[in-house]
């Protein structure tokens, strides 16, 4: 299946203006506190970033690793539920313009109820969702037009494992960007880029001529990293040293402009 319709929002509005140096920042919804969503999104923007990404705890979050698992525990321990999160984001669009997207793990859709819930983000002004776990077929099967008729653009993960046809299907059918996972592992890990041998494949992936915009995810951490990555694709994400950094921060809006500052100048 390809594009059907046109989906036309913040995020695909960023790409048409900027194509490189993107950062995007990911935070568990509800951490360190169950209000903090809101005060961090608004300082993130006030910082400088690009997107942002915000994480609906899950139990059992499997793609993430030590540390975003336990900020997804912390924030279900603090009350952090879907429903939350929209409430608590509800009037965002009064005071934050950037792009915004939810990830996590469609399990707790299906249970929230999958229309319902591209009815209420679409409302509220989220421009998109990441949800590992969604099966691709799926996806184009069932949810693809649900996805395109609420203006969400659903962002597809590939590793350095995905195949060549199965990247030409995932191009097709994005709208907004490709989730570059660098690594085959969880995120957070500190293995060695070479173990990996990511360069390889962010290189064939840049030659493939994709027409979608791409970031690269997992195990990026800092300038250098940041900077490595934006070679080979238009922008970065960064979580687990982000959420690292909220778990000892006591000066939430500070700390995040000082974090983002590090990254970006």
């Amino acid at each position: 299946m390809e594009t059907t319709t046109k989906i036309s929002n913040r995020l695909t509005e960023l790409f048409q203006k900027k194509s490189n140096n993107l950062l995007n920042i990911y935070f568990t919804a509800g951490y360190p506190a169950i209000n903090d969503t809101v005060t961090v999104l608004k300082a993130l923007e006030k910082a400088g970033v690009d997107m942002v990404e915000i994480g609906m705890p899950y139990s059992d979050p499997v793609a993430d690793g030590p540390i975003i698992q336990q900020s997804s525990l912390d924030s279900i321990n603090n009350g952090m539920t879907i429903k939350t999160l929209l409430g608590q984001l509800k009037d965002i669009r009064k005071e934050v313009t950037i792009p915004i997207l939810v990830m996590g793990y469609f399990n707790t859709v299906m249970q929230y109820g999958v229309e319902k819930f591209m009815q209420e983000i679409s409302a509220i002004g989220i421009d998109g969702v990441i949800l590992p776990d969604l099966p691709l077929d799926e996806y184009t099967e069932h949810y693809q037009t649900l996805c395109e008729s609420h203006n969400i653009s659903n962002v597809s993960l590939i590793t350095p494992n995905t195949s060549d046809e199965r990247l030409h299907v995932i191009d097709n059918i994005t709208q907004g960007f490709i989730y570059m996972v660098s690594t085959n592992s969880t995120t957070g890990n500190d293995a060695k880029k070479t173990e990996d041998n990511h360069d390889a494949y962010f290189s064939r992936i840049k030659n493939m001529g994709l027409k979608s915009p791409r970031m690269i995810g997992f195990n990026i951490k800092n300038k250098e990293t940041f900077e490595d990555a934006c070679a080979y694709a238009n922008g970065a994400i960064i979580g687990s040293a982000f959420v690292r950094m909220l778990s000892t921060s006591k000066n939430i809006e500070a700390d995040i402009i000082q974090f983002v500052q590090r990254i970006k100048n």
